[in-house]
This record gives C-alpha cells, structure tokens and sequence, in this order.
C-alpha cells in the first residue's frame, strides 16, 4: 500500500482555471471532474468550459466582486489568494480562513496572457503591448508555488498529461515531489515573462537617443539557461563542467549524438568553432580544427573533396582533430576521415553508408546538427565582476568591398584565392595569417604576440607549397616586415583591412614585391 504522508499526497478538491491559450484545457477539465473537483474560473475560459458541458463556478461569485477596469481586476482578491497562501497545517490559517470564509484551492492552471506574441506582431502600439501585460496571473502562480507543500500550479498545457496521469494512479491526489517540480517551473516562467517585459519597455519607452544605444544592444541583458547534461569535467580534469542549452533552436549546443563517446567541454568548444567556419561558405566546405583555430579548410564539389582539401594543408596537426562540413557527408569522405584519429565529426547530416563507416569508430563522436544561423544572437564573454556583450561578427566580404591599393591589380584565380583566405582568417585567433589558394588553405599563423611572428609560423607549418599562395591577415599591417617575410615564400597577392598609420610603407612593400595587395576596411580580431 502506498504511504500517503512519505508520498506528501494532497487530494485536488477544488480547482481555478484561467487560461490564454484554451489547447487542451477541457480534456483537462473534464478528467478533474471525474475526481469531483470543483472548478472556478474566469471570463473566455468558464465559457469555453461551459460549452462544453462542464460546470464552472465564476471567480466573481466566490469574491462577490464582479470583472471590471476591462478585466484587470477580476483575481485579486483575499478569498483567492487567501486559498491559495493559506497553509493546511497552520491551525492560525486554517482559522483565518475560516472567519473569512475562504475556501482552500488546491491546483491553479493559468496561462498568462500573450505579451511576447502580441509584441511580435509588426506595428503592435505601446498601449496593445501594456494591456498584454499579466497581472493577476503571475500573482496567482506565485502564490501558489510559494505554497507548493499543499498547492499544485500548471503553467503550460505541457504539463495536463502528466499530472492526469499522476491523478489517476494516486485516486485524485498529487505528490509533493511534482508539486514542488511544478512550482519551479512556475518561477522560470514568471521570470521569463518579466524579463521579456522589462526587454520590450527598455526600448519602447526609451528616449530617441537611448532608441539609438538599445537597439543592438539591450539595457539589460537577461540569460536564461537550462542544463542539459553533467560533462566529465572542463577544460581540465579538476574542473566540473556542464552543458546548458538556451532559447535559440540550432546549433552544436542542440546537436544529436549520433555515434561514439559522450561529448567533452573541449570537444563543443572545438565542434563550435569548426561549425561556424563552415556555415560561412556557400559552397560544400570542410574544417579541421585544433584548440578553437584551423588546422585546414577545403572546398570542393563533394564532401570528400572538401575534406582531402583540409586535410593536406597540415595532415599532422589534423590528428585528433575536430572536423565540420556544411553539407550531407558522403561514404567517400567518411572513408576517408577514418584514416586518421579524429575527435569529432559534425555536420547536417550524413548518407546511411557513411554513418555506418563512421560509427563502426567507436570512440569517433559523430554529431548531426542544423538551423543555426550567425545573426541569430548577441556574444557573450564572461569576465570577473561581469559580462562583455557584443553583436555577432556576420560580415561576408563582397567584391565590390575590395579597394586594389598596389600597382598591380588582382588575378581573378588570386580575387577567389583571397576572398577565400580572408574568410578563414575571420575564424582564426588573433593576430591571425593565413596562406591559400582558392578553395584550400596552405599554412595557419594563429594567437601569436607578433604579426610577423605569425606569418613566419604560417609558413613554417605549411605542408604544401607556399609559392604561388596569396596571404590574408585579419589586421593591419603595423610595419612592411610582415609583407617582406611573406614575400620571400612566393606569394603573389594579401588581402588586409588597411589603416596602419604605416599603409603607404606596407604598399611599398607590396610593390617593391610585385604583389597584389587589396584592402577590406574592415577588421576580423578574434580572441
């Protein structure tokens, strides 16, 4: 027999319901009243309720106030809150409530009414957002999750199924351990209702000037997270990890685990960086990364081109790499990845064959994810005593971006090549070099103290031939000796932002090399 006083079981005997969105809500009823509960209600929904048969009692006769102020005050009243704060064990409650004659509630079932929805909609005024605003609903969830050891509170249709299903197995009764479950869920809903409030005011109500500074970046900045599993440790053994997911749908954070090892903090540090490479390019890519920066990038007509590509640039330092493709991974290209140890695999999808190839790695993760998209979202860096927030780097250099300052003008193989290498260097720590050639990468400087330090490292760890690459640079030039350096392996054309108070000096280099040298007006720093 089921131990009613450990379970914490509560008998529902009287219930208010007042809900926005009406899915679901008269099967709900209707299993209540197969456990005789007695519903009270409010306005839209006791009709609802009413039409469908069953027998509701208004709020307003239980309060004997009636609705007014077009329905702003209908539940604030002593005889509801009163039932829903009274506790059942406090002998000073239960006699208040008797002098009162409050009747206790025992579940509260609200929607709150549709802000973020109405807000949403184009050219919604400012009074249209207010008379969204909920007031009488949130006060009544948070009473009754405050009360959670006798109150139930249901704040999504979500959640009727399973506490139907708990109502039957325990003859009408709910335990204390889903009370108290449905009372956090109702503070998280409370606090994202405010916070879209308090998100939407900032801005509508702000002064012309503070419009301007909102607008990309709020007042305020909310972040609501929730965990969706335990990681082994951090980026150390020593470190405890997890992984939390937020609204955004998308992304590696939401990537299905389809085959080998559970997931690592490096590994979705690594996997991130990999796949927001490869969502910069139209064409079918493929990046291998290593600690955040590129180890390779190809292009190609097939996935496994685009991984032959990555991986030549520097088949070393691939080893235990992170790999990324933007398109369905084929058999060839798998075949191919299982050749050497690799980490990570992620990418939209992949072809029956090559899942099989891949998963017969047993220690080869392989991870299917979609929908992410580069605008989508604010950055956030974490640094002691705060938050460093800034918008997303999304600029995709176009052609008619490009300013030749050299005496020679560009190739349209060294344009591809450049257009290209500039793209990879935006993902590529600071100060960032890269050398290419159209569709493949051919050497990576990356996190370097020193521009030229990094154009010598660049060079140094290519494994294909330097001579004939152009050379991207996610800076400017602050000296020529970065172009004179580059220059001694033979590369033909760099792509910079410009703006050096040296410019007309690196030009003269660029020239003095035969080089062709384009400036973007634009900076890539990553840190």
């Amino acid at each position: 027999m089921t131990n009613n006083n450990l379970l914490g079981l509560r008998k529902i005997r009287r219930a208010l319901i007042s809900v926005s969105d009406k899915k679901g809500i008269v099967d709900f009823a209707l299993e209540l009243r197969q456990f005789g509960v007695e519903i009270i209600s409010t306005g839209g929904t006791a009709r609802v309720l009413r039409e469908a048969g069953i027998d509701v009692r208004d709020v307003a006769e239980l309060t004997g106030f009636p609705e007014m102020m077009d329905g702003r005050v209908k539940t604030l009243h002593p005889k509801i809150h009163g039932a829903l704060l009274g506790v059942r064990d406090n002998p000073e409650h239960q006699a208040a409530m008797g002098e009162h004659g409050i009747e206790p509630i025992d579940l509260v079932v609200i929607n709150l009414y549709p802000f973020e929805e109405t807000i949403r909609r184009d050219n919604v005024t400012i009074a249209e957002a207010i008379e969204q605003i909920d007031i009488g609903g949130p006060a009544m969830i948070r009473s009754a999750a405050k009360n959670f050891h006798d109150v139930a509170v249901i704040v999504t249709p979500a959640h009727y199924r399973m506490v139907q299903d708990e109502l039957n197995a325990n003859e009408g009764a709910l335990s204390l351990e889903t009370r108290s479950g449905l009372a956090r869920l109702a503070f998280l809903h409370t606090a994202k209702y405010d916070r879209a409030i308090v998100s939407y005011l900032d801005l509508a109500l702000a002064t012309a000037d503070e419009r301007d500074q909102f607008q990309e970046l709020p007042q305020n900045v909310f972040l609501t997270c929730k965990k969706q599993l335990d990681l082994r440790y951090g980026e150390n053994p020593h470190q405890q990890a997890a992984l939390y997911i937020g609204e955004e749908s998308g992304g590696v954070a939401r990537a299905e685990l389809l085959g080998g090892k559970e997931m690592s903090y490096n590994n979705y540090v690594d996997a991130d960086a990999a796949w927001q490479l490869v969502c910069d390019f139209e064409e079918t890519a493929c990046a291998i990364i290593k600690h955040t920066n590129p180890a390779g990038v190809g292009l190609g007509v097939t996935t496994d081109e685009a991984y032959r590509k990555a991986l030549a640039t520097d088949p070393v330092s691939a080893f235990g790499g992170i790999v990324a493709f933007n398109r369905i991974v084929d058999e060839d290209a798998a075949g191919a990845l299982t050749e050497i140890f690799t980490e990570v695999v992620i990418a939209p999808n992949f072809e029956k064959a090559a899942l099989e190839i891949l998963r017969s790695k047993k220690n080869l993760r392989v991870l299917r994810t979609t929908g992410w998209k580069a605008d989508e979202s604010l950055e956030y860096k974490q640094i002691s005593g705060g938050l460093l927030v800034q918008t997303r780097d999304t600029h995709k250099l176009g052609r008619h971006e490009l300013r030749v300052v050299s005496q020679r003008q560009p190739t349209e193989e060294e344009i591809r090549a450049l257009v290209f290498a500039w793209t990879v260097c935006k993902h590529t720590k600071s100060n960032a070099i890269v050398y290419a050639r159209a569709g493949q990468t051919v050497g990576v400087g990356a996190g370097q103290m020193s521009r030229v330090d990094s154009v010598k490292i660049g060079a140094m760890r290519a494994q294909l031939p330097l001579r004939g690459s152009v050379l991207a640079s996610d800076a400017f030039f602050p000296f020529r000796d970065g172009i004179d350096e580059a220059a001694k392996h033979g590369i033909t054309a760099v792509i910079q932002p410009g703006g050096s108070m040296r410019d007309a000096e690196v030009i003269a280099a660029a020239d003095d090399h035969g080089l062709a040298m384009v400036f973007t007006g634009i900076r890539h720093f990553k840190h």
